[in-house]
């Protein structure tokens, strides 16, 4: 294998939430990250010609293509200490890396939601379309992860129509409503704030008004997006500089925004809680980066929740999506290997080609010298003649190129490959001298 897969990441069963903030990579920093990432070089060999970078709330994960994965490997690494601003020992030992058909397993098994936090969450299979497509859109993204991103996606669709998975899950945001109401009991009669109305947000929201919610305060950075969402789910829109009125009425706060910073600080809560101090407020944080402070559970009357603290009522329903597990496994698989086949066979493709472009090379030499001769044929005769000459190419080819891939399978292309180079001299590419004779 003349190239490697390399996957190099970390994920909620590996770095905590405050490491996996300081990782991620999203939002306007993907664009500078990917090409930032195409530029790093590793060890000798080490050089990344494809990337695509997975970040979500629950993990990071980085896919390269290099010729050596060590090298690779390291230049994965100061890519993210580089454009993360850590140092390698921060971080390094939460790390996973798997190469070739093991990193092609595990990224099937994570776009069919095998391993999310919460096993067979929908949103994944969205979040991994949205990293191929930046990919694609920022140039990062060659034949190799193309065709292998593709395969993720289409397993993580059959996964959804072929199966219960998906519809025995739980989402995050579902998750995040199921811990608020065991603090405060039914969200009838309460006010809840969600921060954030992009994608998580709106499904939030959706989450609260299906759970019983009616009074729902929708904040985000641009009042527009707020005031669209609210509108569609009859609620109230604010933007963030509105925030400490809305946590002084608010019961229960979800953020969800993809913001690089805090928006909600101790200073602002602690403002809020001095004017509602005999109402608690629960904070359930769902983004990555956190949206809050830590130091905000340290507020009199204030439970504070982030994405780790959720894994405990994610395992909800656990047992009917137990059952769905070797079904999806089994469709994992099966894109896994449909990718490898093709993956394997890519070292002897350029034999292949090679060894078609001087066979068409002859033919053409040697039917210009045939038809010469033949001067006497008229143009249905002329044509018999040079069908006949591609057919028989097509005929002698087609043997030994399905045999060089199926050698390839075997992990003996190279072999077979180099063997057929110094037979045919293909590089030699002097096709006049095979016959100075025949003139």
């Amino acid at each position: 294998m003349t190239s490697h897969i390399l996957l190099v990441g970390l994920n909620h069963t590996t770095a905590s939430v405050c490491l996996r903030e300081k990782l991620a990579i999203n939002g306007t920093s993907l664009p500078g990250a990917l090409s930032q990432l195409r530029r790093m070089n590793g060890h000798e060999g080490g050089t990344l010609h494809e990337g695509v970078i997975l970040s979500t709330c629950n993990r990071l994960e980085v896919y390269t293509v290099c010729r050596d994965a060590e090298g690779g490997y390291h230049a994965v690494v100061d890519f993210l200490c580089c454009n993360r601003r850590l140092a390698a020992e921060e971080f390094v030992p939460a790390l996973y890396r798997k190469r070739d058909a093991e990193a092609v397993r595990h990224l099937m098994r994570v776009a069919c939601g095998l391993d999310s936090m919460v096993m067979g969450e929908p949103q994944i299979l969205g979040q991994v379309t949205a990293a191929y497509q930046a990919a694609l859109a920022g140039h990062s993204c060659g034949a190799v992860l193309s065709t292998l991103f593709r395969h993720a996606i289409r397993a993580g669709k059959r996964a959804h129509a072929e199966t219960a998975i998906s519809r025995h899950a739980v989402t995050v945001p579902s998750v995040a409503a199921t811990l608020a109401e065991q603090v405060v009991g039914s969200l009838r009669n309460r006010v809840v704030l969600v921060m954030g109305a992009g994608e998580m947000g709106e499904l939030a929201v959706r989450t609260l008004i299906a759970r019983g919610a009616t009074s729902i305060i929708v904040a985000n950075r641009t009042y527009d997006r707020a005031l669209a969402l609210a509108r569609e789910l009859g609620g109230e829109a604010m933007t963030f500089e509105r925030q400490l009125e809305a946590l002084v009425r608010a019961d229960i706060v979800i953020t969800a925004t993809d913001a690089p910073h805090v928006i909600l600080t101790r200073d602002k809560v602690a403002q809020a809680m001095a004017q509602r101090p005999e109402r608690p407020l629960v904070i359930v944080d769902i983004a990555v980066p956190r949206d809050t402070e830590p130091t905000v559970a340290e507020v009199p009357g204030v439970r504070l929740f982030d994405i780790d603290d959720l894994q405990t009522v994610a395992n909800g329903n656990l047992e009917a999506r137990q059952r769905e597990i070797p079904r999806v496994e089994a469709i994992a698989a099966e894109e896994a290997q449909a990718f490898m086949c093709w993956f394997e066979t890519l070292e002897v493709v350029p034999t292949i080609s090679d060894l078609r472009r001087w066979a068409e090379e002859v033919k053409t030499i040697e039917l210009e010298k045939a038809l010469r001769r033949l001067r006497h044929l008229d143009e249905r005769e002329r044509k018999v003649v040079q069908a006949l000459a591609h057919r028989l190419v097509n005929k002698f080819l087609h043997l030994p190129t399905v045999q060089l891939k199926q050698r390839a399978l075997e992990g003996q292309g190279h072999h077979y490959a180099s063997a057929i180079r110094d037979l045919f001299g293909l590089g030699l590419r002097d096709c006049e001298t095979l016959d100075p004779g025949d003139v």
